[in-house]
C-alpha cells in the first residue's frame, strides 16, 4: 500500500517501461540516391524489409533493434538496371540476400532529433553507420490497429566502396556516395 502511495502521489513520476516495436510493412519506404555520370542522381528503392526495436517513449531510450532489407527487392523502375543492381557488380543478391542494420547505440538530441549508431552488413562486410532520425509522431493510431505507433524519418550517407562495391567508380560512371532515406511507422507490440 505504501508503495502505491509513493508511486501515485502528486508530483511523483512513473517511469514507463521500454516497449517492443515492429516495423509496419504497409508504411515503410527505403530509398537511395546516387550520382549517374554527373547527369542526374538516380533514385531507387528497396521494396521489402522487416525489423523491430526496443524503445522507451518516456525516456527516449533506444536499447536494441534490427532492420533486415531484402536485397533482391531493389527497384529503380528499369528492369535491365534492376537486374544489373542484383548481380555481383553491385548487390550480389545470390550470395548476400539480406542487408542488415543492427543498432548499437543511441543519442537523443534536441526535441525529436536522434542519432542512432549501428552496424550495417552489406556484401558480407560490416561497418558502422550513424542514422539521423526524426521522431515525427508518437500516438495511438487513429484507425485500423489503433495501437501506439511511432512515425519516423531517418537519413544517412554511405560510401559503397567501403563495402567493396566499386563498379563504375572508375570514370565516375556511378557515384561512391549513396544517400539513404527511411520513412516508416513502427507499431507497439504490447
Amino acid at each position: 500500500f505504501l508503495l502505491c502511495l509513493l508511486v501515485f502521489a502528486p508530483g511523483s513520476r512513473v517511469v514507463a517501461e521500454s516497449r517492443s516495436f515492429v516495423l509496419d510493412s504497409d508504411h515503410l519506404s527505403i530509398a537511395f540516391l546516387v550520382d549517374h555520370i554527373g547527369y542526374q542522381r538516380q533514385i531507387g528503392q528497396f521494396l521489402e524489409a522487416n525489423g523491430s526495436f526496443v524503445y522507451n517513449p518516456e525516456t527516449n531510450d533506444l536499447s536494441s533493434g534490427e532492420v533486415i532489407v531484402t536485397a533482391d527487392s531493389v527497384f529503380t523502375n528499369h528492369d535491365r538496371r534492376d537486374r544489373h543492381l542484383r548481380n555481383d557488380d553491385f548487390l550480389n543478391v545470390s550470395d548476400y540476400p539480406d542487408i542488415r542494420y543492427v543498432i548499437t547505440g543511441h543519442q537523443g538530441g534536441e526535441g525529436d532529433q536522434h542519432r542512432v549508431e549501428g552496424e550495417l552488413t552489406l556484401l558480407g562486410r560490416t561497418r558502422p553507420v550513424t542514422l539521423n532520425v526524426t521522431l515525427n509522431k508518437a500516438a495511438d493510431y487513429p484507425f485500423g490497429h489503433e495501437n501506439f505507433t511511432l512515425g519516423l524519418s531517418a537519413r544517412t550517407t554511405i560510401r559503397r566502396s567501403e563495402w567493396g562495391m566499386d563498379y563504375g567508380l572508375s570514370g565516375d560512371l556511378v557515384g561512391d556516395e549513396v544517400e539513404l532515406w527511411f520513412e516508416f511507422e513502427a507499431i507497439a507490440e504490447d
